[in-house]
């Protein structure tokens, strides 16, 4: 059971669960939560506004668990401190790297994929820029752009990787971090290795509006379905 608060730029937390399984990243003193086993393990940062109790992505490690698949959710070390601003681009990185290799040694998987909540899912392209492995990237909104500022772009570092890593974005037709033709523009420039799932009416946080007559659990599903599906066609 989840109870909801708003963090930061409306990010949903939720608080713990006892159920959820419980581990630690050393080297970035900070909690992980893994779910599941298999041969793929997905592994899961949050946003800059979450921890790794976000409801989406508990939901979504359930989800892979039940479908034969491992996921490790992790906490950066702003979030474990319950701080709010986000940690400097090494320690996010690090804190990915490890929750990446943690998870490969704790399930003793075959394929690991990567990703997450906005800069979550950010970070860990970054990693993979610099040499860490990943099967795949998985991007939950990912912020192209900061609101308003669309010159300002954080694609630089994602055609070096896209011909041998698989990426999926997953992404609210009114998310104000990716303006629409910019988004539609990078997958195309990122090639045929690269999909887009549009979830219509969704916000940067996958809200949507009344008028849609969609609600909160309808979205949920159509994530955790495109995520499957995708898994799936990549043989993850």
């Amino acid at each position: 059971m989840y109870h909801r608060l708003a963090g930061v730029g409306g990010e949903p937390i939720g608080y713990p669960s006892p159920a959820m399984p419980e581990l630690r990243l050393p080297a970035a003193n900070t909690s992980a939560s893994l779910h599941g086993a298999g041969s793929t393990v997905v592994v899961l940062g949050h946003g800059a506004g979450g921890n790794r109790r976000t409801p989406m992505l508990v939901a979504l490690a359930e989800a892979l668990a039940g479908s034969g698949r491992a996921a490790l959710l992790y906490n950066f070390p702003y979030a474990e401190r319950g701080g709010r601003r986000p940690d400097p681009p090494r320690i996010l990185e690090a804190t990915a790297r490890e929750a990446a290799e943690v998870a490969l040694a704790r399930t003793g998987a075959d394929r690991v994929v990567m990703g997450g909540r906005s800069m979550g899912g950010r970070i860990a392209s970054q990693v993979v820029a610099a040499g860490a492995r990943a099967d795949g990237l998985v991007f939950l909104a990912y912020p192209l752009h900061p609101p308003g500022r669309p010159e300002t772009r954080r694609d630089a570092h994602l055609p070096a990787i896209a011909a041998a890593t698989p990426m999926l974005f997953v992404q609210g037709t009114r998310d104000a971090f990716a303006r629409e033709d910019l988004l539609l523009g990078l997958v195309e420039r990122l090639g045929t290795r690269v999909e887009l799932h549009r979830v219509e009416s969704a916000d940067h946080s996958f809200r949507v509006l009344k008028r849609s007559g969609r609600t909160a659990d309808d979205v949920l599903d159509e994530v955790r379905a495109a995520l499957r599906a995708w898994l799936e066609r990549h043989r993850l």
